[in-house]
């Protein structure tokens, strides 16, 4: 289970970047470049349509966010990337310790992207939850993959052993996303990994069996998510950003 408070505090007294500003000359350009034509009115309703379905495909859960490149407040989450980073750094060593989920990876490469998404969260879900402190003796651990196939995990651990299989597989870092959310059901902190593909959102859960288009889920609450690129805080549409 992820602990949501105490980083939710440190992640409040950061500034965010309001990605939005960044937009604006793009909107300016693209408002005189309509000016010069006149469309019909069904082609309007149509573009309009087009825009409505593809801005709800890009949004996780329905939110605005805010970019940040600050990592200060993700020392678990910089502290496993680094962890995974040797890992990745003594493949062969990796490969020798825990070769039946290597083998079982590169039997996915070249596979579709929906094949692999399916799988890689299918053979993850096989490994046991434990909770952090009866495996670390802390009541929050982020692992690395090879922590986490040895020991197994929580929550984010699942995700995270998700974000570097596929990495594994080819996907790009940029495409990936692990979610810390509230769970609006059982009301605690979890994470989840998301997966940015063929515009939709694709929700990779230790407690979903199957790969689910985001929009389908109702439940969850979005506070942050973060891959080794940047990170990003989430609010409900309209929400203030300061």
């Amino acid at each position: 289970m992820i602990r949501l408070g105490l980083l939710l505090s440190a992640v409040a007294t950061f500034a965010f970047v309001d990605a939005a500003a960044a937009q604006s000359p793009r909107r300016v350009a693209g408002a005189a470049a309509a000016a010069t034509a006149v469309p019909s009115a069904a082609a309007v309703r149509q573009e309009l349509r087009k825009k409505a379905e593809g801005t709800a495909n890009n949004l996780l859960f329905n939110t605005q966010e805010t970019e940040s490149a600050n990592f200060q407040p993700f020392e678990k989450w910089t502290g496993a990337v680094e962890k995974m980073n040797v890992e990745r750094a003594n493949l062969e060593q990796f490969k020798k310790r825990f070769k039946k989920w290597l083998d079982e990876l590169d039997a996915l490469k070249g596979k579709d992207a929906a094949v692999q998404l399916t799988e890689v969260n299918k053979l993850m879900n096989q490994a046991d939850y434990v909770q952090d402190q009866t495996n670390w003796g802390v009541s929050d651990y982020w692992a690395s993959p090879g922590e986490f196939i040895a020991k197994f995990g929580d929550c984010e651990d699942y995700a995270i052993a998700k974000y570097m299989a596929l990495k594994y597989l080819g996907w790009k870092a940029e495409d990936m996303r692990v979610v810390a959310v509230k769970d609006l059901n059982l009301k605690v902190g979890h994470a989840i990994l998301a997966v940015y593909h063929d515009e939709r959102i694709d929700i990779l859960d230790n407690q979903i069996k199957i790969v689910v288009d985001s929009r389908k889920i109702r439940h969850y609450e979005p506070v942050y998510s973060i891959n080794e690129k940047a990170w990003w805080r989430h609010r409900a549409p309209g929400a203030p950003t300061g």
